[in-house]
């Protein structure tokens, strides 16, 4: 009998797969308002719309971080030169050497502070001496600003994100909404703090361009914070406050379960318990805008 030849035909089947993972920052508080540090993964509990989900990324520790400062300098800024100069120099003072620095400046236009072609800096004082030579006037473009910062964080390598926000919270200039900074903001792991530096006219009353309760929703949305001090001791302690969230800050990982639709908003909420802590309090984002 004759031996017929064979032929095998291996047909390999490719498969792509896209996982989305979803990065949530925390910062873990006691009953004082104490960081509380030294937590595990276990000690964590993440829910998506209410639905729990498995952590697959659990990271803490004082990592590099991509910094970048938005710094007002609208014609508004002008009389509190002084104060922002304390803060800048302040928050810059805590920063790493294995940071990635950077800072937008805006007024009625945006501009980076770093000559082009160079997006991120490692050298504080490098940052400071630009932000120096730059004037206050005109209005005031802060959502523009902030579209810039989270825009230009996608280029960095470090594992934390964040802005700080030095301004009176005004905005009269910019072509963008709060939604669409917003929308930026939720398809980002970046989070935003700012410094409000708010005073009064020379005849007490407030100026109209200040606006506190737009910087508070702005850090609130993302699991940051505003603050507003007064005096150069104040601006001292608040950029130390801001400084020691960034490297105290938890990072949990989850991969989101798959939901038919288009692009939504998924709400986040974040516990945390540990024994011998007492009750413990979790500053997160407030969620995040799932990809289609």
């Amino acid at each position: 009998m004759p031996l017929l030849p064979v032929l095998v035909l291996l047909v390999q089947a490719v498969i792509s797969v896209h996982t989305e993972l979803v990065a949530v920052p925390v910062i873990v508080t006691d009953a004082h308002g104490r960081h509380v540090s030294g937590l595990r993964q276990d000690n964590f509990r993440v829910y998506e719309d209410g639905r729990p989900q498995p952590i697959t990324v659990f990271l803490h520790g004082d990592v590099p971080i991509a910094l970048g400062l938005i710094i007002d300098r609208s014609q508004s800024m002008r009389p509190k030169g002084p104060a922002l100069s304390n803060a800048v120099s302040a928050i810059l003072q805590s920063s790493r050497q294995d940071d990635e620095l950077f800072a937008v400046d805006f007024n009625d236009r945006v501009s980076l502070a770093l000559p082009e072609g160079r997006p991120f800096t490692h050298d504080g004082k490098a940052l400071e001496a630009a932000l120096t030579a730059v004037r206050a006037e005109g209005q005031t473009a802060l959502y523009d600003g902030v579209a810039e910062g989270l825009q230009h964080l996608q280029l960095g390598h470090a594992e934390k994100h964040a802005l700080i926000v030095v301004s009176d919270g005004g905005d009269n200039a910019s072509r963008r909404t709060y939604a669409e900074v917003l929308a930026l903001a939720r398809r980002s792991d970046a989070v935003i703090y700012a410094i409000g530096l708010l005073g009064a006219s020379p005849n007490g009353e407030a100026i109209e361009e200040e606006d506190a309760g737009l910087l508070k929703r702005l850090c609130k949305d993302t699991g940051g914070a505003a603050y507003f001090p007064h005096t150069a001791t104040e601006i001292a302690d608040v950029s130390a406050r801001v400084a020691r969230d960034l490297r105290e800050q938890y990072t949990i990982g989850f991969v989101p379960e798959e939901r038919s639709g288009g692009r939504a908003f998924r709400k986040i909420d974040v516990t945390a318990e540990a024994a011998g802590q007492g009750r413990l309090h979790t500053r997160t984002r407030a969620g995040y805008e799932a990809a289609p």
